[in-house]
């Protein structure tokens, strides 16, 4: 077999390669398939017939090797194999996109235009600008999603061979990696790629405690094929008695797994105990599965006690990216507890090789995948205008390493989340608007908090109301990215509505002040009160931040001396974009009420407004706040848990405060009526408990209610006082 480069021995070792291309593949090549692949490697070898790796080694055997990969561990079809040969070839080469087209048909071009697309984003280290590139990434999954899945290959390669590039430049690719590449890979169902991934990452990123740990598992290698084969000698008579054809093998946990659990559970590395798992792999047609699976089951669990808080049973219940399998936990030889994994060859093809087995088995059936559903209700997320790129890969990345629940629609439907969801998270779960509109919700037949945390096998019914609306309180305890994305979006339309507002408001006032509304005197105003558009202004005065005495102190700023001076002062040039509130993270707050307490910042760590905190109550001098990365940060999280105080930072303007008043008034008709429909008026008031109690003639009555702004509260108490029989309202 010959190929056309210059060097004898790199031909010799091309053609072995190519070779062993076609002998790995998961999938059946047809003669077609073949003839496909070797005309992608006469073109690759051409394109890339001049240059060289870091590692000294021609660049062909780069592409060549991203083709195995994409053939044995990821297991695609021939077309795949050919994109994945060619995927670096538009770039730096004389071969356009369109000669791509040329030779090899649209759908191959197309998956090698997105590939060339995803390399030419900039690999900046801001966090940005990352996110930003991720979300892009993530946008080709909707058009195909061999792009992704070839960009994954390329990068497990890229991960190999990192050893021959700059120490930054390993950190910076290892650190990407891990941000970006293994959760996907986790999420479309590659764990065996994903683990590679990560230990990869671990060596550069913590060289250290890589080392470490790797030394430690191979020392303990023979321990633990020993004590596999202890273990499968007591169950395999009987599973061959039950004339079942089976393998049992062990598998050894990533060192990044064990190293997470280290740090989770504050642990040494010697009290790691379950660093592997054994698995029971059998043959079974399709329709006995599970009737098999649960057979394994039992004859395991006869001669190993079982831990019944420890069944895991995703065959009943598949995860959302369609892992099936039985998880044990039992008591082994030695009395160690030993997870078993009980999986059909089809169970372990899918969880090994992800999408493609999926493809495999799904032919002749119609219905939609969790694979499938996963990347629908993304392609929402994806495209939602108004979700930051930040906010998005945070959201999307605890979604997709936090474990499963499962919970019932009231028509018995039932539906899977990440663990921590709650009851709001369901409600955007079945569809946005639904979420929006939710007034409250039942769980199991009771009146729940939207915040009310789930639990599987729970069944949850959405209570809706038009007149909902969702608050900027709903994000701190929504978990799901579908959930948040929406919040946000609508948020930002209630803002823009309540700027409207503000815009007539202000229109008025400047009337009455016999100011001008025009261009001129907006950014007057707009540079007084140190805002940076327009909108922010109309937003403040629409929530009252802004009010008459404000309006009033610009309006005698512009007459006399003090207008004289102003003019010599050289303004500062103001925005006018109208499509933006600005978010200015100016004070802090504490505990889940939401509390402003005094507090200083702690000298250790510089903590500055938009930082991640945490607040330490101190002996002396009162709330210290430190950033969560402080250098202080583990010792008094671990040592003082009972004095660390949960904060964050907030925009004072644009966030909700819990405030009381007590009215006192005579038992007239109606005055109750009166004084909720002040309530509901547009005071940008959110009312959360209400009791009133009468004695003879008289009434007391308390409200609790959640608002933005003391100048809201000052208005509301003016107008509660007007009504006949008010004859006292104050706050407490």
């Amino acid at each position: 077999m010959e190929f056309a480069t210059k060097n004898k021995f790199n031909n010799l070792n091309i053609a072995k390669e190519y070779k062993s291309l076609l002998k790995i593949s998961y999938q059946t090549l047809t003669d077609d398939d073949k003839v496909l692949i070797r005309k992608a490697m006469d073109v690759a070898i051409d394109a890339h017939n001049a240059q060289t790796r870091k590692s000294g080694k021609p660049y062909i055997f780069h592409p060549i090797s991203v083709a195995k990969i994409v053939a044995s561990k990821i297991g695609l079809d021939g077309q795949s194999i050919a994109a994945a040969l060619l995927h670096d070839v538009v770039e730096d080469t004389k071969y356009s996109i369109e000669k791509i087209e040329q030779i090899f048909g649209a759908e191959i071009a197309k998956i090698v235009d997105g590939l060339t697309k995803i390399s030419k984003l900039k690999k900046e280290k801001i966090l940005s600008i990352q996110a930003e590139n991720f979300r892009k990434m993530l946008l080709t999954l909707n058009d195909d999603i061999r792009v992704i899945l070839i960009k994954i290959a390329d990068r497990l390669h890229n991960m190999k061979t990192l050893e021959f590039l700059s120490e930054e430049k390993q950190l910076k690719i290892s650190s990407e990696t891990l941000y970006i590449y293994a959760p996907i890979a986790h999420r479309i169902g590659l764990y065996e790629i994903k683990n590679e991934l990560e230990d990869l990452s671990l060596k550069y990123t913590e060289p250290e405690v890589f080392n470490q740990i790797k030394n430690s598992l191979e020392k303990t290698k023979d321990n633990q094929n020993l004590y596999i084969r202890n273990f499968a000698r007591k169950i395999s008579d009987k599973l061959k008695s039950e004339t079942l054809k089976f393998k049992i093998n062990g598998r050894t946990k990533s060192v990044y797994s064990i190293r997470n659990k280290m740090l989770k559970k504050d642990i040494n590395l010697d009290e790691v105990y379950d660093r592997f798992a054994v698995r029971i792999i059998y043959e079974s047609e399709p329709v006995l599965e599970k009737l098999v699976a649960w057979k394994i089951y039992s004859i395991v669990t006869d001669v190993y006690r079982p831990n019944p808080t420890r069944l895991r049973d995703w065959i009943s219940t598949p995860k959302s990216n369609g892992y099936e399998a039985l998880h044990i936990t039992v008591v082994g030889p030695n009395k160690r507890w030993i997870e078993v994994q009980i999986r059909s060859n089809r169970m372990h093809e899918i969880a090994e090789r992800g999408y493609a087995a999926h493809y495999k088995y799904k032919v002749g059936d119609n219905k939609e995948s969790g694979l499938e559903k996963w990347l629908n209700r993304l392609q929402e997320v994806l495209k939602n205008p108004d979700t930051s790129a930040v906010n998005f890969v945070e959201d999307f990345k605890l979604n997709l390493y936090s474990d499963e629940i499962f919970v019932f629609t009231p028509d018995g439907d039932l539906k899977s989340l990440p663990k921590g969801s709650t009851a709001l998270d369901f409600a955007f779960h079945i569809h946005s608007g639904l979420g929006l509109k939710t007034r409250g919700i039942k769980v199991n037949g009771k009146i729940v908090p939207l915040s009310f945390k789930l639990s599987s096998g729970e069944q949850v019914q959405i209570i809706k109301s038009n007149n909902s609306k969702p608050s900027a309180s709903w994000l701190d305890f929504v978990v799901t990215s579908k959930a948040k994305s929406a919040i946000r979006s609508s948020i930002k339309e209630n803002k823009k509505q309540i700027a409207n507002d503000g815009k007539e408001i202000l229109r008025r006032k400047l009337k009455r002040l016999k100011i001008n509304f025009n261009e001129n005197s907006i950014n007057k105003i707009q540079s007084f009160f140190n805002l940076q558009t327009s909108l922010d202004l109309f937003y403040r005065i629409g929530i009252g931040t802004i009010d008459n005495t404000d309006l009033k102190k610009f309006a005698n700023s512009q007459n006399g001396i003090i207008k004289f001076f102003r003019r010599k002062i050289v303004e500062k040039p103001v925005v006018k974009s109208n499509d933006i509130i600005n978010t200015t993270y100016d004070q802090l707050v504490f505990g889940n009420n939401d509390e402003r307490l005094d507090y200083t910042l702690s000298s250790c760590c510089n903590p500055i407004a938009g930082d991640k905190v945490f607040g330490f109550v101190t002996v002396n001098d009162g709330i210290k706040v430190h950033r969560n990365d402080c250098k202080n940060s583990i010792s008094l999280q671990s040592k003082f848990a009972y004095r660390i105080l949960k904060c964050k930072w907030i925009d004072s303007t644009q966030h909700d405060y819990t405030s009381k008043i007590q009215i006192i008034g005579i038992d007239n008709i109606g005055v109750v009526n009166q004084i909720t429909t002040i309530f509901s008026e547009n005071l940008n008031i959110n009312m959360r408990k209400m009791s009133f109690d009468t004695e003879g003639d008289t009434f007391k009555g308390s409200i609790t209610f959640r608002v933005k702004n003391k100048n809201i509260i000052d208005k509301l108490i003016q107008r509660i006082k007007k009504i006949n029989g008010v004859f006292k309202v104050e706050r407490y």
